[in-house]
């Protein structure tokens, strides 16, 4: 048996809810952070939102008991601590991917912010000034290439 020291080649990275109900882990790269202004997105948070993803297979959730989803449209599921009220998750129906909320995932984490979607539904007491790409909707190809 060999006592040296193993290391995983996937990045690992550990998130949760505010009460700590909820945790998860995530392996490998995620999706760079996405600033999403769709009313949902601006009604569930207060403001908008700044998500990462990543493939279902990357996600391992604990404390699934005291996870509840939400579905927000024919399209997608929120996942939300059911004890504490924290949004976490954004699952769409096609399954390809989920969206994590940037900041329930702890420090450090690496990510960089890529760009704004649904900026024609932007609430009108900000700006968008970030220097970052700006789009009406979103755009299917940048989740596939992102996370290829």
């Amino acid at each position: 048996m060999s006592t040296a020291p193993t290391t995983d080649p996937q990045p690992l990275t550990h998130g949760h809810c505010l009460c700590g109900a909820v945790t998860y882990r995530l392996t490998g790269e995620l999706r760079p952070v996405m600033y999403c202004h769709c009313e949902q997105c601006r009604r569930t948070s207060g403001h908008y939102v700044a998500a990462t993803a990543c493939r279902p297979e990357q996600l391992t959730i604990a404390g699934e008991d005291n996870l509840t989803w939400y579905r927000s449209s024919g399209s997608a599921q929120r996942g939300f601590c059911r004890q504490c009220g924290s949004n976490l998750f954004w699952k769409p129906a096609h399954g390809r991917y989920w969206s994590i909320w940037a900041g329930s995932i702890d420090r450090p984490t690496g990510l960089r912010a890529a760009q704004h979607i649904y900026v024609h539904m932007k609430s009108d007491y900000y700006d968008i000034d970030d220097g970052l790409p700006q789009f009406s909707e979103d755009y299917e190809t940048f989740f596939d290439k992102a996370l290829e």
